[in-house]
């Protein structure tokens, strides 16, 4: 296996963990206030199988991949009863935020990590800087896993339906204003392809936390 491809092999090893872990945090703050509809339809697992969703999982980011964009996707949304919740407008915010919460403290514990292990590798090996690839596999796959976290929890924040970050424009949009963010909202998913495929947006937005994250990792 080439180095090229052991990263990609590595990547999207990454991403399927982050999108899974991300769904179950969704479901874990749900049942936490109230509400156990994903934990009774089988949602709270780590196999992969039910999180899959046919276009955000499999479609889109090999779409993204093939045009040289950062690959990033979602799986098929945990289920969540907002009537099951004790306090449904306060809580659904939290359950919303949830997944983006965990890929960055994911993010921020594989950083630490990477970090560590690069330290004692370079005191051991002076003369670099080195390629990724000649560093431990260990050390690759949590910087891989770091950088996964980092733009899922990102691209998760966007203000754009379905992404978790319209969950945040729901609870403090004024009342008056609901109804047409509702309309608008079937419409977020064809925004974000746009966005993504005819703009560099995302990128722009992403590479100031990358170009951070590296600095920080191997310093």
């Amino acid at each position: 296996m080439s180095a090229s491809t052991q990263q990609r092999v590595i990547f999207f090893g990454c991403l399927v963990v982050a999108i899974i872990l991300h769904e179950i945090s969704h479901g874990v703050v749900a049942l936490w206030f109230g509400d156990d509809t994903a934990k009774r339809a089988g949602r709270l697992t780590l196999n992969p199988v039910p999180h899959v969703d046919l276009f955000g999982s499999i479609i889109l980011p090999a779409m993204l991949a093939l045009s040289g964009v950062v690959a990033l996707g979602w799986a098929k949304p945990v289920p969540v009863d907002p009537s099951k919740l004790r306090d449904p407008r306060r809580q659904m915010l939290f359950v919303g935020l949830a997944g983006p919460a965990t890929n960055l403290l994911l993010m921020a514990a594989a950083a630490i990590g990477t970090r560590a292990l690069l330290s004692q590798w370079q005191a051991a090996h002076p003369f670099g800087p080195y390629p990724i690839f000649d560093v431990p596999l260990v050390a690759q796959v949590l910087f891989w896993f770091a950088l996964v976290n980092l733009f899922l929890g990102l691209f998760n924040l966007l203000p754009i339906p379905p992404l978790d970050g319209s969950s945040l424009i729901e609870r403090v949009l004024p009342r008056q204003w609901l109804e047409g963010w509702y309309r608008f909202r079937p419409y977020g998913l064809l925004v974000l392809i746009l966005l993504v495929f005819s703009t560099n947006i995302v990128g722009h937005i992403l590479q100031p936390f990358k170009d951070a994250l590296w600095r920080f990792v191997w310093s």
